[in-house]
């Protein structure tokens, strides 16, 4: 049966609305069953929220909610309408859980408090992201500010977040502050192999004079596909009586890498080979054999 586009299109909304409602519950998981008994804070507006709660005694629900709506606004300015209904839904969700369900507290283990509760709520966040909102507005603060400063977006979050565990260390002591930057780590960590993917991959690229001989090992030994472009050589002043050859280009596995660049090697010892990694791969070859196309 043909799938048509809107089908196609209803289905990726569905599967992004089931994102956002486990992220939802991982991050209140995290905050509930780890974070907030054990008074540990997180980065950004999240870690704000947990910090003021944890010093005033006000529900981290409101706060959550309440700390939020500038950023909802930037993104309704910076990004689109979507994405900011769809942020605005997702915090309200969020508030909702925290106010109405109990989670178990899971553990008085510092340690795996920091590390876990961590997990969960960086799972939360990046299962909102891939799901086209978010549940923490740092970062949408980061774009709108940096425009405006020599600081890149990485670096205008770090200076946000050590304000905020400055003020941690200050009011819940040293030690709980150093706990909460374990835990913001972790959060990160599992944001980035969920927003980026599990699978690490990295694009290669070859110029060398031997390139066809390179297309065939890469196809029929490592089984990958090939992207060939058509380029001129050139060393500086230094002429080169064949100046046209093919550039190849494909993209490997993190553990492919040595792999194919000691065939390469084989190859040609002068061969130009040129890493970059790429955090996210869709269509083509890659997680498929050459030779079953």
């Amino acid at each position: 049966m043909t799938i048509t586009r809107k089908q196609a299109y209803r289905r990726i909304e569905i599967t992004r609305i089931l994102m956002i409602a486990v992220g939802i519950a991982s991050a209140a998981f995290g905050l509930k069953g780890f974070l907030i008994p054990n008074e540990f804070i997180d980065g950004g507006v999240t870690g704000i929220s947990l910090l003021i709660s944890s010093l005033t005694g006000w529900p981290i629900s409101i706060l959550i909610l309440v700390i939020n709506i500038p950023f909802i606004w930037l993104g309704y300015k910076r990004v689109d309408k979507l994405f900011a209904f769809k942020t605005t839904i997702a915090i309200v969700l969020l508030s909702i859980v925290l106010y109405l369900v109990n989670f178990p507290m899971v553990t008085h283990d510092k340690l795996l408090t920091a590390v876990f509760g961590g997990f969960f709520l960086g799972t939360g966040i990046g299962l909102a992201m891939r799901g086209g909102s978010v549940i923490d507005g740092t970062e949408l603060l980061a774009v709108y500010i940096n425009p405006r400063s020599p600081l890149s977006i990485g670096q205008i979050i770090l200076v946000i977040n050590i304000f905020i565990f400055g003020i941690a260390a200050f009011f819940l002591g040293i030690e709980s502050a150093l706990y909460s930057i374990l835990t913001y780590l972790a959060a990160t960590q599992t944001i980035n192999y969920i927003v980026q993917g599990f699978d690490e991959f990295t694009s290669v690229t070859i110029v060398s004079p031997k390139s066809e001989l390179i297309k065939h090992v890469i196809m029929r030994h490592l089984h990958r596909g090939v992207t060939i472009y058509k380029g001129e050589r050139g060393f500086g002043k230094t002429e080169i009586a064949e100046k046209q050859v093919d550039i190849i280009v494909t993209v490997i596995t993190r553990l492919e890498v040595q792999r194919l660049v000691a065939r390469v090697q084989q190859i040609d010892p002068t061969a130009f080979i040129v890493t970059n990694s790429v955090s996210e791969v869709k269509g083509g070859l890659i997680k498929r054999r050459a030779l079953d196309h």
